[in-house]
């Protein structure tokens, strides 16, 4: 019923979000712990029907399978850490109380405010 309201024109239509995007070097870190995760499970596949298979690959495959475990567990705890220290870096604020640095936005109109009466000032030191 939905699809028949909207105009002929029409291609994209916006659904709102329950969660907002994740910064971009989580999502870094969360693909790359995606892609390892996934070529491991791969990896150990084609280990297991090596060695079914009685295949001379069947060591070799079984032993970068072990390799890529350890890489992709670190990873996925590469996604936790840089998810902590984003937080840490870009002021998210936690209740009842924070030590996060004030927002971005607050702190660069401090800075404006402050700089705006030596702005003002400038001229007239180097018209004198």
């Amino acid at each position: 019923m939905e699809h028949e309201a909207r105009s002929a024109g029409q291609l994209w239509v916006e659904d709102e979000r329950g969660r907002r995007r994740m910064p971009d070097p989580v999502r870094d870190a969360a693909v790359r712990a995606v892609l390892l995760t996934s070529v491991t499970l791969i990896q150990a596949v084609v280990a297991f029907f090596c060695s079914l298979a009685g295949s001379w690959l069947a060591f070799p495959i079984t032993i970068t399978a072990v390799v890529s475990t350890v890489v992709a567990t670190w990873s996925v705890l590469d996604v936790w850490v840089t998810r902590q220290v984003w937080r840490q870096r870009n002021g998210v604020v936690s209740e009842p109380s924070s030590t996060a640095r004030p927002p971005l936005r607050a702190r660069r109109d401090e800075v404006r405010m402050e700089a705006a009466p030596l702005s003002e000032a400038a001229p007239l030191s180097e018209a004198a």
